[in-house]
Formats: C-alpha cells, structure tokens, sequence
C-alpha cells in the first residue's frame, strides 16, 4: 500500500499501489472543480515522493505543472509515500 500525506497536519490516506490519489487528495481536503486536469483547482505541490508519482500528464504540461507542482486529479502513486501540500 501506498500512501499521501499532508504535510501540513500529518494527516495521512493509504492508497492501492499505481491508483489514483484523487480520493485520497479529496479524503485530505484537497479543492477539486472538473477532475479532468482542465480547471487547475487542485494544483498540489509535492513535499516528498515525487519520484513515486506516475509521469507528468498532457494536461499537467499545458498548466506548466512539473514534478514538484502536480494536479492532483492526473497523478497515480506507483508505491511509497507522497507528502503533499496545497
């Protein structure tokens, strides 16, 4: 199991290996507007782990998102722990 936390509380979600975070992200208080990766509402930026979040997405390079400012509703966690904020 992997795992998101916010790094502002210590609050932290278990995730499946290579799901999505945005159900955890949301668990944790993340903003959310389309999911779709086309509003930017849930720009996160990455403490920690970006090495365990899947490649940047299309929609994350059109928002000039890189690996340390991520949307939250594109990114999967291939394993490990990924301390967030926002």
């Amino acid at each position: 199991m992997a795992k998101v936390i916010n790094a502002l509380n210590g609050k932290s979600v278990e995730v499946v290996d290579g799901d999505e975070i945005r159900d955890a992200c949301d668990e944790l208080g993340v903003p959310f507007g389309c999911q779709n990766g086309l509003c930017g509402t849930c720009m996160i930026d990455v403490v920690s782990g970006e090495e365990n979040l899947s490649e940047i997405t299309e929609q994350e390079e059109i928002l000039e998102r890189d690996k340390k400012h991520r949307l939250a509703c594109q990114c999967h966690i291939k394993e490990g722990e990924v301390g967030i904020k926002w």
